[in-house]
């Protein structure tokens, strides 16, 4: 007896045990929202009207489009935020709301719109959240509103008694005429004719093909427009920081004012829909952040050409040493403050606009790929930026300085972003790439200081007096400007090389300025020639080897 009645109170235990578990596993139950009632002054659901999937639902809702069924078109809506008397006249009035904002403002991705009842995606990657598991809550776009961003969701909901469903969230309801205030149609496309509100191509309408390029012809002529008066201003001026402000705000305020034309008139004169919203809406914000930047980039270029001067052929002077330094300095400076500023430029488009968060799942899942593909585009132009910033850091070669590379002598002008700009000694430019500059060897000049000695290099005959050379090379000297010579102390005439055909004569002249002693180096080898000329008529000698031009060649 005793022994029955342990079996009775451990069965009773285990039954209450898994009784217990099963009303906590049902309190949890994460699949779906369970409510007491849903839409109860709406009726009888049409069989039209299929909710049992996420993309029925969607489907449901084009079709009361199509068909002007509003009524029934309310029962896809969470209305349970209004009295149950209230739901069939509101319901319909917000249905066709709804419909209106989404095919406006919504770029809906069918594929993540799914057709099971538990609208679980069987195939999504095994490192998302959303993996294997049933979903209760699908959100479909995020739209701004009022500086918040309001979701367009599908919930899935179980009334009492009822199979579950899938109806709009009751949040997305509550601010559909608010969205559609802001995001439905505009005054002026409400009195055009119901001929231009027909769709035509791409499920745009006939009013969006038409006036995108009218509103782009009017962006273009408000900025030709801000142009010419930038201009008359500019040419009445005379003072010099008035003209510097006109040229600084000159492109910024056309590029600015093209943008702002094209801002107001796609959200308060034109309601575009979102296929193309959703490229030209970020476009825009991005363009009224880069005129701004643009602005403050052409305002700090100002202050900086103030405060110090970037002609490189003033800068090449040997005494401003620490000129060219810092005009190096300011310039990379100048590189890097645009970068900044368009990193932050594109930051500030990406963050305010809610393109990116409704794509921010496709981003993720493809941003490996994304990466490798712009690394690999733009390995050449950051290795001119890295090396740009390279050259100012090391100060090898500095804006003024005075260089010779590949046999060009010329003055470093302007080291860019991408490359660095060369003022040949005959004034014409050579453009390097800043990569490839960094990778060569270059005389430098002007690196530690403006003295050089600098060579004329002559082929004598063997038997060419040495001394009379060196007497000739000092009467040479002393017929140059003095102002343009270095210490004489340095000045030498040595024999450094010879063959069968003569012997190599170095006339080593010191030079104060790398910036004419090219010149003046040309003087002194034209009069040195001449004397050499004259010392082999006097005295009968040969000083310049006798050979034959074949055989020299």
């Amino acid at each position: 007896m005793t022994g029955r009645f342990l079996l009775a109170a451990m069965a009773a235990l285990f039954l209450g045990i898994a009784g217990l578990a099963a009303g906590r596993a049902a309190a949890q139950d994460t699949s779906l929202y369970k409510i007491d009632a849903l839409n109860a002054g709406l009726g009888r659901v049409p069989e039209a009207m299929d909710r049992g999937t996420p993309r029925a639902t969607m489907e449901s809702l084009i079709f009361a489009a199509e068909t002007g069924r509003w009524r029934d078109a309310a029962h896809l809506l969470n209305l349970n935020a209004y009295l149950p008397s209230e739901q069939q006249d509101v319901g319909a009035e917000l249905a066709r709301r709804l419909e209106v904002v989404i095919d406006r403002k919504a770029v809906i991705d069918w594929d993540d719109v799914l057709d099971r009842p538990d609208g679980m995606d069987a195939g999504a990657a095994s490192r998302l959240a959303v993996a294997g598991q049933a979903r209760r809550s699908i959100l479909l776009w995020t739209l701004d509103l009022d500086g918040r961003p309001a979701a367009i969701r599908l919930n899935r909901v179980q009334a009492e008694g009822a199979d579950p469903v899938w109806v709009f969230a009751r949040q997305t309801v509550q601010n559909m005429d608010a969205l559609h205030a802001q995001y439905g149609p505009s005054w002026l496309e409400r009195q055009l004719p119901p001929l231009f509100h027909k769709q035509i191509v791409f499920g745009l309408m006939l009013w969006e093909v038409l006036g995108l390029p009218v509103l782009f012809a009017l962006a273009v002529v408000a900025g030709m427009a801000v142009r010419g008066v930038l201009n008359l201003a500019a040419r009445r001026v005379k003072s010099a920081l008035l003209t510097d402000i006109y040229r600084a705000m000159r492109g910024p305020a056309i590029f600015g004012t093209f943008v702002a034309v094209m801002a107001v008139g796609t959200t308060q004169i034109f309601v575009f829909s979102g296929r193309i919203d959703t490229v030209l809406g970020p476009l825009v914000t991005l363009g009224i952040t880069g005129s701004v930047l643009w602005l403050m980039v052409n305002a700090i270029d100002a202050v900086l050409d103030r405060l110090v001067h970037f002609r490189s052929d003033e800068l090449s002077q040997k005494q401003l040493h620490a000129q060219r330094s810092m005009a190096t300095k300011v310039a990379a400076g100048r590189r890097a403050i645009i970068v900044i500023f368009v990193a932050t430029a594109l930051g500030i488009a990406l963050s305010s606009t809610t393109f990116y968060q409704n794509l921010g799942l496709s981003l993720i899942g493809t941003a490996g790929a994304l990466t490798l593909v712009l690394g690999f585009a733009a390995r050449r132009i950051l290795g001119n930026i890295m090396s740009s910033m390279q050259i100012a850091l090391n100060q090898s070669a500095r804006i003024g300085d005075r260089i010779v590379y590949r046999d060009h002598l010329c003055h470093v002008e302007r080291i860019n972003f991408t490359y660095v700009q060369l003022r040949n000694w005959d004034g014409a430019r050579i453009v390097v790439p800043v990569e490839q500059f960094v990778s060569e060897v270059f005389d430098n000049w002007t690196l530690q200081t403006p003295e050089m000695l600098r060579t004329i290099k002559i082929r004598c005959a063997h038997d060419a007096d040495v001394d009379m050379l060196r007497d000739a090379f000092d009467a040479v000297i002393e017929e140059l400007d003095q102002d343009e010579l270095a210490d004489l102390d340095r000045r030498a005439v040595r024999v450094a090389d010879h063959d069968v055909f003569g012997m190599e004569v170095w006339f080593c002249l010191p030079c104060a300025d790398p910036n004419t002693s090219w010149d003046v180096t040309c003087v002194a080898r034209e009069k040195l020639m001449a004397r050499m000329a004259r010392i082999a008529r006097r005295e009968g000698t040969s000083v310049f080897p006798e050979a034959v031009p074949a055989e020299a060649a």
